[in-house]
């Protein structure tokens, strides 16, 4: 369906999109949702990546199984014409394409993605699908040919959300190699978490991303974490705290993998691409890249442990508690009182991070070079094997 709409069709109080797409069909199970402005050079190859999705035995998905939904959106180059023209080559694949000028203040990724998921939402619930999938990918990215069908997998597994890994393909830029040593990092931090503070839903091997670009819900807990925030950008690291904060069990599953742009040219002010322009502009000064020291990653994370047992088990146990708030440079009263006022450990845990954001913790932790902290996590995860590498 091709579809010109102006700004009048954003309802002013629900930031709800009033136009109409074909009805869905009664067998679909997921709802693929992608942003688009300017990618008239990705697009087509965003498109046949979704379109060609197979299960592990090389079978093609049953196509009225799943959609796609693209928003093209204050576009200046040839995206609506690329998505449309595809859709005329292939009209099997139930894609669905809307352009739209959205006003200054509402031009912005959040916006646009929120719309989208909304509405992949309303479509599942129409056809009685409370535990249908809402999967959202990026205009630049390319799906891995087996992405729908590990999200369903993993979904299928008990699992409320699903992070997918988000690859970047080689080009020698020293600036890639910033990025890989953050990847790096962070992957050594996820191995921790896997020892200090195990998930029982979300096992090693895992990963740490649960951004934009391959992130995956079902219905009813997008409606439970309350839909996509409503944030000009960063909303997909938003939306993932709102997911912790209600306790949703989200897998970061190393089968659900996407490949993006390594582009410095983004379409938002604050996110990957300009992650890689601060790091292009670190290596032109000689600035050091840093990080969390691994010893305050491992207080924190043990403690986390810890404090998820109290609130589990509504232990009232003082002098574990004074434990916990003395290792977190926390409050032991404030921590008292928060452990039997907040009904999701999530809630808890945000206060808490709050919390020591704002005391002592942050100014005793002085971030160190980031080589220093991938040295020490890899030297405390010797003591663990299944987990060092």
């Amino acid at each position: 369906m091709q579809t010109d709409v102006d700004p009048s069709v954003i309802h002013s109080d629900t930031g709800q999109m009033l136009f109409e797409l074909p009805t869905p069909s009664l067998n679909l199970l997921v709802s693929v949702v992608v942003p688009v402005r300017n990618e008239a050079h990705h697009l087509e190859h965003t498109l046949d990546a979704l379109r060609n999705q197979i299960d592990t035995d090389g079978t093609p998905l049953d196509p009225t199984t799943f959609e796609v939904l693209v928003l093209v959106n204050n576009c200046t180059d040839q995206s609506y014409l690329v998505a449309v023209g595809y859709q005329q080559r292939y009209p099997c694949f139930r894609l669905h394409v809307v352009q739209v000028q959205l006003p200054t203040h509402k031009a912005n990724i959040g916006t646009v993605r929120r719309l989208l998921m909304d509405s992949a939402c309303r479509r599942l619930m129409s056809v009685g699908k409370t535990t249908g999938i809402i999967a959202s990918t990026d205009g630049d990215t390319i799906v891995d040919r087996y992405w729908l069908h590990y999200i369903q997998l993993e979904i299928a597994n008990g699992n409320d959300a699903v992070g997918g890994r988000i690859l970047t393909r080689p080009d020698g830029s020293q600036v890639r190699l910033l990025h890989l040593r953050d990847v790096l990092y962070r992957t050594l931090i996820a191995r921790a978490e896997a020892v200090l503070d195990p998930a029982p839903n979300d096992p090693w091997p895992r990963h740490f991303q649960h951004f934009g670009a391959s992130i995956a819900v079902t219905c009813r807990m997008y409606q439970q974490a309350g839909g996509l925030p409503e944030k000009p950008f960063l909303e997909d690291e938003a939306f993932y705290r709102a997911l912790l904060r209600t306790d949703a069990k989200v897998r970061k599953s190393p089968h659900v993998k996407v490949f993006t742009s390594t582009r410095t040219q983004g379409r938002v002010a604050v996110g990957f691409s300009e992650q890689l322009r601060y790091w292009g502009r670190m290596r032109q000064s000689n600035q050091c890249q840093v990080a969390e020291p691994a010893e305050a990653v491992v207080i924190r994370l043990r403690n986390r442990h810890r404090l998820r047992q109290c609130w589990e088990q509504r232990m009232s146990d003082l002098a574990l508690q004074t434990i916990i708030a003395s290792e977190l440079m926390i409050d032991a009263d404030w921590l008292g009182q928060e452990l039997k006022g907040n009904p999701f450990f999530g809630q808890l845990w945000e206060k808490v991070e709050d919390q020591m954001a704002l005391g002592p913790w942050a100014a005793h932790w002085i971030p160190v070079p980031i080589t220093a902290g991938i040295q020490a996590l890899r030297t405390f995860l010797k003591i663990y094997p299944d987990y060092f590498f």
